[in-house]
């Protein structure tokens, strides 16, 4: 992952040293159990744990083994031989390299779960603050980018909450799918390890044991994990793309913070883009393009192969380190975000009242008229403002079809924007709690 859409914290969970430390703890506390059962001297455990536990694995000579060997794991364990002394015969007994492999990446999974997760929180802490500040700030609601009925845009931010609330949900059952260790050796029989030891170090390292590995862990656990990431990183295009509608010239009812010496266009002088909600944009792109390769991963060769190996070496930081910068960039994008009431309501009454045409339909219904025909009725006065500007409500009163059923007092009602925001504090209570 490039540094300019990386945050420290979720780096350092891929890099070498993280995974070397992780490949060592799964071998000791693997022998520590070994140890118990009487499988390898005591006195080895403890020397292995006492070498390599505060060693400093030289990743340079890992990288030289390698090239030598052409086996990453083999490596690794030429090197703490080098670091542990004799007693590092009695590493990896009866392990294969892919319960080391499978049980470290799901180890960097969870860590990166619980960081998205922390991600997610500060997104939902954001959006419920600003719901509840605009609570009751009107705005039209759109359907197909067009003029609709009136809403609030603390419901839009409402709503939003709801699905980033989902989305967590998602990921805290993404996470427990790909919290499993597996350490049963070849084609994953325990021929030559004690079952014992494969829910020992589990427990160590905050997993529980796979039911069945057959050497790899089953990749439908992360394909599943993947495929929400790209659901969450839909979720934050969803409410990027609103905000950048939103700060369109035209319409100016919201828009990203503008610090003090910020550029907006090396040629334009004017100009204020909504930079920040294009770049989420992008990075969603990425994120839910790594969920395919995780779904083709989960068709293996018989007990294993390593095709999935490489695609994992990849998607794994990538897709768990863009989508941790990307969350954190949508806080304080949320946080920080200039809302203009005054513009929502300029742009609420720019077509005369038209946004509450549906209320006369159904008063003229509710008197009566078939609804066909009060539809087509509305619609005759809607279209004298839309293609020529007369304003809805004295249009409505002129008609004298309308008129016979609807009194001036009657239309004047139907124009009540209170009528539309009775039932947001029900809304709120379902999402939020009473």
């Amino acid at each position: 992952m490039i540094p300019r859409y990386s945050r420290l914290e979720a780096v350092q969970i891929w890099s070498s040293e993280a995974r070397f430390k992780i490949w060592f703890e799964i071998e000791a506390h693997a022998a520590d159990k070994m140890a118990e059962l009487g499988v390898i001297p005591k006195e080895a455990a403890k020397a292995i744990w006492a070498k390599g536990k505060n060693a400093k694995f030289n990743i340079e000579r890992i990288d030289e083994i390698e090239r030598e060997v052409k086996h990453d794991v083999i490596a690794f364990l030429t090197h703490l031989a080098e670091i542990v002394g004799p007693e590092a015969r009695f590493v990896h007994l009866g392990l294969t390299s892919s319960d080391v492999l499978d049980t470290c990446l799901n180890v960097q999974l969870t860590r990166a779960a619980d960081l998205l997760l922390a991600d997610l929180d500060k997104v939902l802490a954001a959006l419920k603050k600003r719901a509840f500040e605009h609570k009751n700030t009107v705005c039209v609601g759109r359907s197909h980018g067009i003029h609709a009925e009136p809403t609030t845009f603390g419901l839009k931010m409402a709503e939003a909450y709801a699905e980033f609330s989902r989305g967590k949900e998602r990921l805290l059952r993404a996470k427990e799918e790909v919290s499993t260790a597996a350490l049963s050796g070849a084609v994953g029989t325990f021929a030559n390890i004690d079952p014992k030891v494969e829910a020992y170090v589990a427990a160590k390292m905050g997993l529980k044991a796979e039911p069945v590995s057959t050497q790899v862990i089953p990749r439908d656990r992360h394909a599943m994990f993947f495929a929400t990431l790209g659901v969450i990183a839909s979720s934050m295009e969803r409410l990027a793309t609103e905000i950048r509608h939103l700060q369109r010239t035209e319409v100016k009812e919201a828009e990203e913070f503008f610090s003090p010496g910020q550029k907006g266009s090396s040629a334009m002088p004017h100009k204020r883009n909504p930079v920040l909600s294009e770049n989420l944009t992008g990075l969603a792109r990425m994120v839910r393009a790594y969920a395919l390769p995780a779904m083709e991963n989960v068709a293996l060769w018989h007990e294993r192969d390593i095709s999935h190996s490489s695609v994992e070496r990849m998607i794994g930081p990538d897709a768990t380190i863009t989508l941790d910068f990307a969350l954190n960039r949508l806080a304080g994008l949320i946080e920080q975000l200039v809302v203009y009431p005054d513009n929502m309501k300029r742009n609420l009454e720019m077509f005369g009242g038209l946004v509450h045409s549906e209320r006369v339909l159904l008063a003229l219904a509710r008197k009566g008229m078939a609804r066909e025909d009060a539809y087509r009725l509305v619609q005759r006065n809607a279209m004298k403002t839309w293609d020529a500007g007369a304003d809805f409500q004295q249009s409505l009163k002129a008609d004298a079809d309308v008129a016979k059923l609807l009194s001036a007092k009657e239309i004047d009602a139907c124009f009540d924007l209170s009528h539309h925001l009775a039932n947001v504090d029900v809304i709120f209570a379902r999402v939020f709690g009473k």
